[in-house]
């Protein structure tokens, strides 16, 4: 099995209105986002799935968050605050979408950091 991980990251504020905390205000956050793919074939060139492929469709998907009120970029809102955690689930089913013309690879997971010492990984 081959394991395939890229980085990302992306600058954003949001808010978390139902947070009995600081973070119920408006705050931004530098976030960084690692994607895993795994796969057990190689392609004929030897490689998973080239690095660049990933990391441009990594950076399509942040391009949309990039520099953003999170709160205001569906699906986020007041049904679903932009948390971590649904960050990383958001971004998961984006970039999944993506990877379909790739079927050699599956989306492993997601890592999400909201600062060095705070990160959430989601896997389905």
């Amino acid at each position: 099995m081959y394991r395939l991980t890229v980085k990302g990251s992306f600058s954003a504020a949001h808010r978390l209105p139902n947070h009995p905390s600081p973070c119920s205000r408006l705050h931004g956050h530098n976030w960084e986002v690692t994607v895993t793919v795994i796969g057990e074939e190689l392609g004929p060139d030897g490689m998973l799935l080239d690095f660049t492929v990933l990391k441009q469709i990594l950076q399509e998907v942040l391009a949309k968050l990039d520099h953003q009120y999170l709160n205001e970029i569906p699906p986020f809102g007041k049904e679903l605050p932009p948390t971590a955690e649904n960050l990383a689930r958001y971004i998961y089913h984006e970039v999944a979408t993506r990877l379909a013309p790739y079927p050699a690879v599956t989306l492993q997971e997601v890592k999400v950091g909201e600062s060095p010492s705070a990160w959430v990984v989601y896997t389905p």
